[in-house]
């Protein structure tokens, strides 16, 4: 296994690679890859020269190489499959599970996706397609269908060689459901029950019948916490009538999660989520998945301009007011990504829903006034030391400490409050929370800080 940080290492066996081929020592090229995992030697072609990769996979057994096919970016496996005989890419073909070749086919251009249903046999074809007419990001678009199922009137011997027959082909062998004649799912056994069980026993006597199961529409995220939670190997997924049609596995679930995690990622960044790895997103295609959301935010901070051109006679009337604006846009932005972030994530993990609005909105106010409060003692023993007396600025009187000081405490309390409100309200009403995170927090905590700083200034200093 190597270590994903250090560069050098994976450089270094990379160099190796392109040495032994070089030399035409691909005896001892295969030794020394055979004992590698496949997300390992797929890393190191991910390091190499592209043209090498068609050489080295051909030197992998079948499967090992099947495996090493699933783990290469989309970018090189239309590279492999474009120079694929006819038979090699049905092997491989025959190596993958179902759910990889599905994931592959989705990443593929038209021309390559036709090549690969007209090298599949018919069942894998058909489950191909059925796959893939369900919606994305559903349950069914990432489950497979190649699953151990077991009667509830087979006796434990019958299992055992039912799955010695079929389970090389399925994608765990783990854990067997138990279905009727009409497909309805019954129970799941796991091989740790059978094994300890007598030969003769009934299925239905040892299997378990309260189940966990999804639904073919459910969301993926969904499915994903829910493998998560109850640490489940695979979970099984029926249809509206209770039929098991496919299982998703735990490998799937981390997929899921990761892509979700990274989208989630990109929208509290303001931009455009991609399925592209940093390095391998062009220019152009970077320059598109930004530049709308910066020129949503670049307009919505026209109300922030608003309100200066709205107060600037006072601002005339006391300038050093606005040495403090950038403090205070800081601290409010600051302020509300705290909240937004902790709240965020509350909701990816289901510990905080709608009905719990009242409870994080008190929690964030009382945290709010805490913090408030200590910001602006804090500010107001630096303003007096430092801006006033050690900076000799006799701008900064007490009366406009108190004025900075003040708006801190109502800047803190504003930007808690948005920050932690408005991600729940988003997914209440279908938007991904993450979109409200630190961008749109920091433009409206801008606009809220200005206004209370002003009113402020307008009570206190009488400008």
């Amino acid at each position: 296994m190597f270590d994903y940080e250090d560069a050098d290492e994976l450089t270094k066996f990379a160099k190796q690679i392109e040495d032994l081929i070089h030399r035409k020592q691909y005896a001892q090229l295969r030794d020394l890859l055979l004992p590698l995992e496949a997300a390992d030697i797929a890393l190191l072609m991910m390091e190499s020269e592209e043209q090498i990769l068609p050489l080295v996979f051909r030197l992998l057994p079948k499967e090992l190489a099947a495996e090493v096919f699933v783990e290469l970016d989309s970018d090189q496996q239309e590279m492999l499959i474009q120079g694929f005989s006819n038979v090699e890419l049905k092997e491989v073909l025959d190596e993958l599970y179902l759910d990889d070749t599905v994931d592959i086919v989705e990443e593929m251009p038209a021309n390559v996706v036709k090549r690969i249903l007209r090298h599949s046999d018919p069942d894998t074809r058909k489950s191909i397609n059925e796959i893939l007419k369900y919606p994305e990001d559903s349950a069914g678009s990432i489950m497979t269908t190649e699953f151990v199922d077991l009667k509830a009137s087979m006796t434990v011997e019958d299992a055992f060689k039912r799955i010695r027959r079929t389970g090389p082909d399925k994608e765990t062998i783990n854990i067997s459901y138990v279905t009727d004649a009409g497909r309805h799912l019954l129970g799941l056994v796991s091989i740790r029950t059978l094994l300890f069980a007598d030969d003769s026993e009934i299925i239905e006597d040892i299997m378990e019948t309260n189940l966990v199961s999804v639904t073919t529409l459910d969301d993926q995220e969904t499915v994903a916490m829910a493998l998560s939670k109850y640490d489940f190997l695979a979970l099984p997924v029926v249809d509206t009538e209770n039929r098991l049609v496919g299982i998703v596995t735990v490998d799937d679930a981390i997929d899921v999660l990761q892509e979700e995690t990274t989208e989630d990622i990109a929208k509290m960044a303001a931009m455009a989520p991609s399925d592209k790895p940093y390095l391998k997103t062009g220019v152009f295609e970077t320059w598109k998945a930004r530049t709308p959301w910066l020129m949503i935010l670049m307009l919505s901070a026209t109300f922030t301009g608003i309100i200066l051109t709205k107060f600037e006679d006072s601002l005339a009337a006391c300038a050093i007011l606005t040495s403090f604006i950038p403090m205070l846009s800081g601290t409010g932005g600051n302020s509300g990504t705290q909240a937004s972030t902790a709240v965020i994530r509350a909701l990816s993990l289901g510990e905080v829903r709608f009905g719990d609005l009242p409870k994080v909105l008190w929690k964030e106010f009382r945290v709010s006034i805490i913090c408030g409060i200590c910001l602006a003692a804090a500010n107001f023993v630096k303003m007096m030391l430092i801006d006033r007396w050690m900076m000799q600025n006799p701008d900064v009187t007490p009366l406009v400490a108190l004025v900075v000081c003040a708006t801190l405490v109502g800047t803190v309390l504003c930007a808690k409050l948005v920050g932690c409100s408005l991600p729940i309200l988003a997914e209440k009403v279908g938007f991904d929370p993450a979109v409200m995170a630190s961008p749109f927090i920091s433009t409206i905590v801008d606009s809220l800080s200005l206004l209370v700083y002003f009113r402020f200034a307008t009570l206190i200093l009488h400008i």
